[in-house]
């Protein structure tokens, strides 16, 4: 059985293009060496030993490969997968649902993990350690406890946030790894990749621009590349679809991508900081309610690419622009700003 939950950010379609576009095995994955090494000598070591691989806890922003890499794990281990997420699993029963469907060598994908519940992490325990699930039976002083056997399997978590899983949790997988961004001669080999899949002709100047503009992240590079497309394919219907750096360039102008890779949206944060708050600082909060944006995805989607950019930082009175970030907009930093740009 295998079951697929919409991440909140995408659409149906988007999910089905990206499943169309996801390496499937290891030697398809592009980027993340350190982490590929890792995965490629302890999944070889299971199949080795017909043993169902370790539980793997794979962390970092959103679109960086994490979804892909536990259908990767399937997939090496010739396995099943199952998939569910933190906030779909309300109850314990509903994990118990899960884990008893099983067959050995399995892998249990759960995304946004850290929003597990307690009870539901309770159950989680013994059935990671000693692959057995403990059930409750009746109510009050007649209520008994029977423990389950279960096939041994593989867990494979996925968190944004990794500070909010539990001690005890994290403890228990054999693997946890941080996805960084992606180096831009990694994006435009993905970018080419999704090109021949789609069947776009693109030029190396072509995937180099969308990959430069991908913001380090695979999705958003394949993302850009099929708007890209569509661009091309009506406003330019000369090249018949073939991409090339002027129309990435044009392309990525009229969908509002800028030079460094920012949308609308991470824009309207950065332009928001500077000139509504004069650079900060500013609290996460006031920052998010002044762009109409939940302040977790100010935080985990949008923030992290700023500060990589060094366009924005985190200090203990809140958020501050950068006088990068005021000359990509085109603005003046303020002076009283500079000082306070390293306060601890």
């Amino acid at each position: 059985m295998r079951e697929e939950l919409l991440s909140p950010d995408q659409e149906p379609q988007e999910i089905e293009v990206e499943i169309g576009l996801r390496p499937r095995t290891l030697e398809e994955f592009v980027g993340q060496e350190e982490l590929k090494g890792h995965l490629r000598v302890m999944l070889s070591a299971a199949r080795e030993r017909e043993q169902a691989s370790d539980h793997f806890l794979f962390a970092g922003p959103p679109g960086l490969g994490k979804t892909t890499l536990a259908h990767i794990v399937a997939n090496e281990m010739e396995s099943e997968l199952h998939i569910t997420s933190g906030p779909a699993l309300e109850r314990a029963g509903d994990l118990a649902a899960i884990l008893t469907k099983l067959e050995p060598g399995d892998v249990l994908f759960i995304d946004e993990i850290h929003r597990l519940s307690r009870a539901v992490e309770e159950v989680l325990y013994p059935a990671m350690e000693d692959f057995e699930l403990d059930i409750i039976l009746g109510k009050g002083p007649a209520a008994r406890s029977i423990r389950l056997e279960l096939p041994n399997f593989t867990l494979v978590g996925a968190t944004t946030r990794t500070g909010l899983i539990t001690g005890p949790l994290r403890d228990r997988f054999g693997l946890t790894a941080r996805l960084d961004y992606y180096e831009p001669d990694d994006l435009r080999a993905i970018v080419e990749r999704a090109a021949t899949i789609l069947g776009v002709r693109i030029d190396s100047k072509g995937a180099t621009e969308i990959a430069r503009r991908s913001r380090g992240t695979p999705r958003i590079g394949n993302r850009l590349l099929r708007q890209v497309r569509d661009f091309a394919q009506i406003e330019r219907p000369e090249s018949n679809g073939s991409i090339n750096q002027d129309i990435a360039n044009d392309g990525l102008a009229f969908f509002g991508v800028d030079t460094l890779g920012l949308d609308k949206a991470t824009r309207a944060i950065l332009n928001s900081l500077c000139t509504r708050f004069n650079g900060g600082p500013v609290g996460l909060k006031t920052l998010a309610i002044s762009v109409s944006e939940p302040d977790d995805t100010v935080e985990d989607v949008y923030e992290p690419f700023l500060i990589q950019q060094g366009l924005l930082i985190r200090t203990p009175k809140g958020r501050t622009a950068t006088p990068a970030a005021f000359t990509h907009l085109g603005l003046d930093p303020p002076k009283h700003n500079t000082g306070s740009l390293f306060e601890e």
